[in-house]
């Protein structure tokens, strides 16, 4: 009977696992420190790799995870080629293709998932402010950290004037904008993000959180990679679970193959909940906000080394 030794690790001792990240976090996200030394404990060498370093050698890890590339929105292709080359990479690459591109949300709502009603503006089309009463709002199909995107009143004609000018600035960029209702409830209940992790059968439940109301007007630019939150932990309901089940039901190619996810809920106009957003990428996973999220996101890690 022949052995093959399993990947690189039974010659080389332990696994090795890289952490993506970018430049500006080269030491990674105080968040996602976090996971270090539960990974240790488990006999795992991890590193930190910015994802756009030319001297990193992706082939020599035992599995790549995505982390904190939080500035790739700029320079997407880039980034989903640069995926395609990283054989271990989790979330895998055509998942990475699909999730970095908001247009996502139209196949989920084609599907029957509940989501937040979305219109679409492609580079070259008209666009017109709707007329509704209620507030709305603007952002492009690519952006990571809530970057570039602004809530308007079409009560205001200052507002409808900014938000030509916030449509047009995307699509003379090539862009596509995206205009979504802004969900009043998130004012009082907020969003909620339930986050699941690779188990033995696949993504399981880890813990969630709820995120206060971040946009307050018009996109006038916001300095930095992302939006500060405010974050306090949550047990989902009975109804938000099973929505989130739902969404991730339809990832292409199975829920089986992610090593996390993230299902961002707000309640819709009757109350129940809709999806916002589905974060299979570069998520925060507020590890610091919950007991032994740390842990369980290094077990899912034992997980993907396993099958490999």
């Amino acid at each position: 009977m022949t052995h093959h030794p399993t990947h690189h690790q039974s010659t080389r001792g332990e696994p090795r696992v890289a952490l993506v990240t970018c430049s500006r976090f080269a030491d990674l996200y105080p968040d996602d420190r976090l996971v270090l030394a539960p990974l240790a404990a488990r006999g795992v060498t991890v590193e930190a790799a910015v994802w756009d370093d030319p001297r990193v050698d992706w082939a020599g890890y035992d599995l790549v995870v995505l982390r904190s590339p939080w500035d790739y929105a700029p320079r997407r292709d880039e980034f989903v080629a640069w995926a395609a080359t990283v054989p271990t990479l989790v979330n895998p690459a055509d998942v990475v293709r699909w999730n970095t591109d908001k247009r996502y949300l139209g196949e989920l709502a084609a599907a029957g998932v509940p989501t937040v009603p979305t219109s679409w503006v492609a580079p070259g089309d008209d666009w017109v402010p709707p007329s509704t009463t209620g507030r709305y709002v603007v952002k492009p199909t690519v952006s990571a950290g809530s970057l570039d995107t602004g809530r308007y009143d079409p009560a205001d004609p200052t507002h409808r004037d900014l938000a030509v000018a916030h449509v047009r600035r995307l699509t003379a960029a090539g862009r596509t904008a995206m205009v979504q209702p802004y969900l009043d409830a998130v004012d009082t209940a907020g969003e909620t993000a339930l986050l699941f992790v690779a188990g033995p059968d696949g993504l399981t439940f880890s813990h969630a959180i709820r995120k206060g109301a971040m946009l307050d007007g018009p996109d006038l630019g916001v300095e930095g990679l992302y939006r500060p939150e405010r974050i306090d932990p949550r047990t989902p309901t009975g109804e938000q679970s099973a929505v989130a089940e739902r969404v991730l039901a339809e990832v292409p190619g199975g829920p089986q193959r992610l090593l996390y996810a993230r299902v961002d809920l707000i309640p819709g106009p009757d109350g129940t909940p809709v999806l916002i957003e589905l974060e299979l990428t570069e998520p925060s996973l507020f590890l610091g906000h919950a007991d032994g999220a740390a842990e369980r996101l290094a077990d899912a890690v034992l997980v993907h080394l396993a099958r490999r």
